[in-house]
């Protein structure tokens, strides 16, 4: 297992005892020095790696190909569950000795559950590699899953679920989710609800396991002081090399398609403002537009000098927060604006707002609009990638979703190359309100 070394070539693949190593890099100008790895290992472990010339620590993370978009509904929230369960004691280690296991030495160690992975991740000092390697390949590989543990993790997720039921501009999105992707896993609270949460015993737990913990199911990413050979060491003494493969063949996803435009309110007397989403289906990952898409969506709701921002805050005064969001996925995307406006100012507020969407999507960007947010996002981009966990997430999305690796400066490239036409063509399909699903909730409707 020995990676090859990148100088002035971009790709280098090579074949070591069966295993495929490939690594990725800059050109012969040396752009970008961090060199990207990946070892393909024969019992279905993908690796990659990148060091950081500088750092001392390490963002160490494996993700799981298994999440809430392949649940049934009757199960929904299992893949959370799991993630929660695994913490409670392995093979090797208590609950108690998982979480002293890192924080002690000055580390961190986290996990969550989104639509399409499940992942888990340390931060230590590049001396304590090969203690994260263990402790989250234990996590993954050899949970115990007691039924007296679930009992009482239990209740930990109900509560869980009651603090997001308790928290209404984290309610509107799951609402949002549902009226958009309707009876699709898109659509599911990836926490579950009551009665899901409430009927899953260990059963479930331990299937989910088997059929997806396992190395053809999993993608470690690691970067900063690290050394690709070394990783592959390390990983191999920790035990990862040693799982067996399990079956690799993809879980079943049904096609989706997003719901057309309507308006739905939840009705909510016990709090004070109306809460709001106005927004669609977005931008797949590996969707060319995605660089027009991230920039139109910054300038139009990303910060304190963003267009709504601007006009329905500091203009009018008519919400404390509004911005933007978006997310994408392999197959779809989803995005819009949220806002929160008393009662009495709430259909103010969102007339403002589409106000705002429909001239950019009539109109698109002047030239000096285009410009600006392209330094803007340039910045973005550079700074976003300055810290070793966004490497890594990096890294990560490299193999999850297929995508090129590319450097920083490719990177800024695709943005000098977003030009008016493409931007007018996205605003159009993507910003029109007209063309939005509309969510409210709390003590009065807005239309």
């Amino acid at each position: 297992m020995t990676a090859s070394a990148v100088t002035a070539v971009v790709i280098v693949v090579d074949v070591v005892d069966g295993t495929v190593v490939v690594a990725i890099g800059a050109d012969a100008s040396g752009a970008e020095a961090p060199t990207l790895h990946r070892t393909d290992l024969p019992n279905g472990l993908t690796v990659l790696s990148e060091a950081v010339p500088g750092a001392r620590s390490v963002a160490f993370g494996a993700w799981v190909r298994a999440a809430t978009l392949h649940e049934r509904p009757e199960v929904m929230g299992v893949s959370h569950l799991l993630e929660h369960m695994v913490f409670k004691g392995t093979r090797t280690r208590s609950a108690q000795e998982i979480a002293l296991s890192l924080e002690t030495l000055g580390g961190a160690l986290d996990a969550y559950t989104e639509r399409e992975h499940t992942s888990y991740q340390a931060r230590v000092l590049d001396e304590h590699l090969e203690t994260a390697a263990e402790v989250i390949g234990e996590l993954i590989f050899h949970p115990l899953l007691r039924p007296e543990d679930l009992a009482l993790e239990r209740k930990v997720i109900l509560e869980e679920i009651s603090m997001v039921d308790d928290t209404p501009d984290d309610i509107i999105f799951d609402v949002h989710n549902r009226a958009l992707w309707g009876d699709h896993p898109h659509g599911y609270a990836i926490l579950g609800t009551r009665e899901t949460v409430k009927a899953l015993d260990v059963s479930h737990l331990r299937a989910l396991h088997t059929s997806a913990y396992h190395p053809g199911r999993v993608v470690v990413a690691a970067s900063g002081r690290v050394e690709h050979e070394q990783l592959l060491q390390v990983l191999q003494r920790t035990g990862w090399l040693d799982e067996a493969r399990g079956d690799c063949t993809p879980f079943a996803v049904d096609p989706v398609e997003a719901a057309g435009p309507h308006a739905e309110h939840v009705k909510r007397k016990d709090i004070g403002q109306v809460h709001v989403v106005l927004g669609g289906p977005g931008i797949a990952h590996g969707d060319p537009r995605r660089y027009a898409f991230a920039l139109i969506d910054m300038l139009l709701g990303g910060g304190m000098s963003s267009r709504l921002f601007q006009r329905v805050r500091e203009e009018l005064g008519l919400a404390y927060s509004v911005h933007s969001f978006s997310g994408s996925y392999a197959d779809t995307g989803s995005h819009g604006v949220y806002l929160a406006s008393a009662p009495d100012s709430a259909q103010e507020a969102l007339d403002a707002v589409r106000d705002v969407l429909r001239e950019v999507a009539r109109r698109g960007l002047t030239g000096a609009e285009l410009a600006a947010g392209k330094r803007q996002l340039r910045g973005q981009l550079v700074l976003s990638m300055e810290g070793v966990s966004s490497r890594m997430y990096r890294a990560a999305t490299t193999a999850l979703y297929g995508e090129p690796y590319r450097t920083i400066d490719e990177l800024m490239a695709l943005v000098d190359a977003i030009d008016e036409d493409q931007v007018r063509e996205v605003a159009r399909d993507f910003f029109d309100p007209d063309r939005h699903i509309l969510v409210s909730l709390g003590p009065k409707a807005v239309r």
